[in-house]
Parts: C-alpha cells; sequence; structure tokens
C-alpha cells in the first residue's frame, strides 16, 4: 500500500533501482561482477536517493560505501598533480646529497649546496634543505666515534676485563691495557678475585709516570667505578666510557679478548691461576713478536723484519708457538 503514497519520482527511482539490477543478475556468470558503469550507478544513485540501501540486493551498502571513497581518493589524486612548477632533483643529485650528508656528519645545507655548485650541479639551497630532512640518521654518531678512534688512535688505549673459567668452576678474572697505535698489551694480569684497589693498582703499574697516552677507553664494568675514573684523571688521563651495550666502540680491546679465546683459551682447561698467567704470558710474547695483524698492514706489534731467502739450497722452517696451536715460518739453510 506504501507505493500509493509516494511521489512519482521515488516510485520511478526504485523501479530503475531494481531493474539495474535484474540486468546484473541476468548476466551469465556463477556470480556476477559489477563493472565500472554499475559502480558509477550506484555511487550517483547514492547522492540524489536516500533510499537507496532499501532496495540494494546484489552487494551490501558497506560496498557502495567503499567505491564512493575510493572514486573520492581518486577525483583529488588527479586534482593535487603538479601541472608545472620547479624541476625535480635528479636521482644523480639526490644520491650525491645522501652521500655527502653519510660522509659530513656536520655539513648543512649551506655546505652542501656550495660543493653542488662548485660541481656544476644547479639546484636552490632550500631543495637541498627540504631533501636533508627526510634523510635520516644524519650525524650517526657510530661515525663521529669511529673518526674519534682514528684520529686519535696514536694517544689512545682501552683497558678491558674478561673471565677465564676453571675446571672447578671458580673463575678468574683477565685485566689488560692495549694501546691503539700498534695493538701492543702495555699491561696484563689475572687474579680469582677482583675489585676496584686491584684495578687501580693494576693501572698504577701500567702507568708508573707520565705516558704519550691521553685517553683511556673503557665499558660500564663495575669495577670500573668512580676510584678508577679519579686515578685515571690524576695520571692525565681522560677516560672515554662506550654507550650501554656496545661493545663495538672498544672494539680493539673486545677483537683482542676474542682472538685470545679462539687462539689459546678455548683449547685448555685451566685448573687454577698459574698455568693461565703463564699461557697469557705466552701469548702477549707470540701476539707482539709473531702473529700478524691486518690493522697493521699484515705486520706484527714490534714490527717483524721480512726475511728474504738467502741462499738457493734454503728451505722454509716451521718453530711451534704455543705448545704447536701456532707457529712461526722462517727461511732456513740446508745442511
Amino acid at each position: 500500500m506504501r507505493v500509493f503514497f509516494r511521489s512519482r519520482g521515488d516510485t520511478a527511482l526504485e523501479v530503475l533501482a531494481l531493474r539495474q539490477q535484474v540486468a546484473v543478475l541476468k548476466r551469465k556468470r556463477p556470480r556476477p561482477r559489477l563493472n565500472r558503469l554499475d559502480r558509477f550507478f550506484w555511487t550517483s544513485l547514492r547522492q540524489v536517493w536516500p533510499r537507496w540501501a532499501e532496495v540494494l540486493v546484489v552487494v551490501k551498502p558497506e560496498t557502495v560505501i567503499g567505491w564512493h571513497r575510493a572514486g573520492f581518493r581518486l577525483y583529488w589524486r588527479w586534482r593535487s598533480q603538479s601541472r608545472g612548477g620547479r624541476p625535480k632533483i635528479t636521482h644523480e643529485i639526490r644520491a650525491l646529497i645522501r652521500r655527502m650528508a653519510d660522509e659530513d656528519a656536520g655539513w648543512c645545507a649551506p655546505k652542501i649546496h656550495g660543493e653542488l655548485l662548485k660541481l656544476g650541479l644547479e639546484v636552490s639551497q632550500r631543495s637541498v634543505a627540504r631533501y636533508l630532512r627526510r634523510i635520516r640518521r644524519r650525524g650517526d654518531p657510530g661515525q663521529r666515534w669511529w673518526a674519534f678512534l682514528q684520529n686519535h688512535r696514536e694517544v689512545i688505549v682501552a683497558l678491558d676485563l674478561f673471565t677465564v673459567p676453571t675446571v672447578t668452576f671458580p673463575w678468574l678474572y683477565c685485566l689488560f691495557v692495549i694501546a691503539h697505535g700498534r695493538r701492543k698489551i702495555l699491561h696484563f694480569k689475572v687474579t680469582p678475585d677482583a675489585t676496584a684497589e686491584w684495578v687501580v693498582q693494576q693501572l698504577r703499574e701500567a702507568f708508573p709516570e707520565a705516558a704519550p697516552y691521553r685517553y683511556v677507553v673503557l665499558d660500564r664494568e663495575s669495577k670500573f667505578d668512580a676510584e678508577v675514573i679519579a686515578f685515571l684523571r690524576a695520571t692525565g688521563l681522560k677516560a672515554k666510557r662506550t654507550s650501554v651495550q656496545a661493545p663495538w666502540q672498544n672494539g680493539t680491546a673486545e677483537r683482542w679478548v676474542g682472538s685470545c679465546r679462539r687462539e689459546i683459551l678455548d683449547h685448555v682447561i685451566a685448573l687454577n691461576e698459574p698455568p693461565p698467567r703463564r699461557l697469557m704470558r705466552d701469548y702477549v710474547s707470540y701476539h707482539h713478536e709473531d702473529r700478524i695483524h691486518d690493522s697493521l698492514e699484515k705486520d706484527t706489534p714490534n714490527r717483524r723484519p721480512v726475511e728474504h731467502k738467502a741462499a738457493e739450497n734454503a728451505c722454509v722452517v716451521s718453530m711451534p708457538r704455543l705448545g704447536g696451536l701456532h707457529h712461526r715460518y722462517s727461511w732456513r739453510q740446508a745442511a
């Protein structure tokens, strides 16, 4: 009975909507698919007829709303397209800006813009500044720390403490001081009970008088407390603590600990304190005199000389080190 009380326009729209859906259902497919014209019809009908959802059968009303929103986004994306304006920065210039920002952490837009102008690249300083804001991790602290280590390596020593388990399960503490310049071990000591007072005593033995070093790199070990820092300051050394859980900042010391474990400690079982002390004394000697270091251009900390073949009948002989775990090779004239 409601049909007799509706307006003719409302009834006509309802008939149109129902006929359109009948046309969709007549298509010979297992599941009728709505094409772009069907979507346009329903999104348009939604705008002019408030009762469109009551007669909708083929899809849900939420689907039609999603079509309308997608059309809205496409329309404004088209309206927002660039029509002229400044030319875009080329990929080459963007890559060069990123490279300069990575290699020169302290440079800002004016410096980078000046370098680009000296290279004959035309770009505005404002464009450089806008692109720099998109680059993450400008001024990487890791790069600055590496630059500090490289620029002061001759006056830097590193301090570290590591443990060695024994057969009866107590721990032995090994303290060492290593110079960054030639990777020399300045001091090494083993103890079953490491305290801050013991560490200070070892530092007194390592630096008995004024040394050419200025900085000491150390981690946040609890035994390196305020008393240790105060002693270093009184000796004229500036303590540089690493960040929390950042062993790479004390990489020289950490690499030496790793080499020490792989090359000697992992091959023995310590019974008590004297054997590790003797083994580590031998390893320090091997480290200084025989072991080749990549960072020293394939040389040893004590500058091992190059041996040349002295005679035609000379042959290469091997000399065992560290109980035969490692060897040193040399020329020797055959008998």
